[in-house]
């Protein structure tokens, strides 16, 4: 039939819609088009075919032998192209785009890193942008629309248009190496903290700003031998017996495990804190954003 060859794809949408529904107006309706636009493209498809397809009858129409026979076809051929559109949609939809987030040292390597993994399996074709900062950063760059959303570790300052769910319990510990020994197994006060060399991360951090205030409210302040900016780093100068090192558990975990680090005792326990994932009512999530965040609820601990 190479006559048929050269005829609209949209003729046969039409003759599809009326086959199935038997209705030249529910058709027009169903394809947004008026009803002389699809009585037109069933005459010229008949045309084209060089025959009958319908039938008029006080209901609507219904198909001829010819319409019979050609229908299956259509149908297939029909239903096939609105699967591989539906498919492309989803693809753009969800598959694309990118997420950026913002996370600081700790909640990304205890926290956020299974996720982006099964994110990525999930959603290969995402791109994923990481920006590595402490938590008062990253809240920034939740006002300026730079993140999609922030993971982040209480305490934190933020506006009240930023909305934050709890992801994770953590605890900071104080930890020491091998020179300090004579402090292992002792129910320590905090006071004592200030006759001893202390390692502590910068002030510009959530896990600082957690210990100082604890400990001001119980008058101490304490005054760091050596500053850092990473709790990997912390962990390595106790090791080598530069001071009593504090950090959040989990940095520590293995070392303690190993007898390299050995955690001190305290009479009074420090509160455990919190993960948190934080996003701005303000700010649009894109939607590769949206997918991310639904990752994270379904598996929220």
């Amino acid at each position: 039939m190479d006559h048929a060859s050269g005829i609209s794809t949209e003729y046969y949408k039409v003759f599809y819609y009326v086959g199935r529904l038997g209705s030249i107006t529910a058709a027009a309706e169903a394809l947004c088009i008026s009803q002389p636009a699809a009585s037109q493209a069933i005459k010229q498809l008949e045309k084209a075919l060089n025959t009958k397809l319908f039938l008029r009858t006080q209901k609507g129409v219904r198909l001829t032998t010819e319409g019979k026979l050609l229908y299956p076809y259509v149908e297939r051929g029909m239903e096939n192209l609105m699967d591989g559109e539906e498919m492309l949609k989803r693809l753009v939809d969800m598959d694309m785009g990118e997420v950026r987030i913002g996370a600081s040292d700790m909640t990304l390597q205890f926290y956020l890193l299974p996720y982006l993994e099964t994110f990525h399996e999930r959603y290969p074709n995402i791109k994923v942008m990481v920006s590595n900062a402490p938590t008062p950063e990253t809240i920034e760059s939740l006002y300026e629309g730079k993140i999609d959303f922030g993971v982040v570790s209480t305490p934190f300052d933020a506006r009240p248009e930023v909305e934050s769910f709890e992801v994770k319990k953590i605890r900071n510990t104080f930890v020491a190496g091998n020179k300090f020994w004579t402090l292992k197994g002792k129910r320590m006060e905090y006071g004592e903290l200030e006759q001893l060399p202390c390692i502590f991360l910068e002030k510009d951090t959530s896990t600082r700003k957690f210990m100082d205030c604890f400990l001001e409210q119980r008058g101490i302040i304490l005054e760091p031998e050596f500053e850092l900016a990473t709790s990997d780093m912390i962990v390595q100068f106790a090791i080598r017996n530069m001071g009593i090192g504090c950090v959040m558990e989990e940095f520590a975990k293995g070392k303690i495990e190993s007898g390299e680090l050995f955690e001190l005792a305290f009479r009074e326990m420090m509160p455990e804190r919190e993960i948190c994932v934080v996003t701005d009512k303000k700010v649009p999530i894109s939607p590769a954003g949206e997918r991310f965040l639904e990752v994270l609820r379904e598996r929220k601990v």
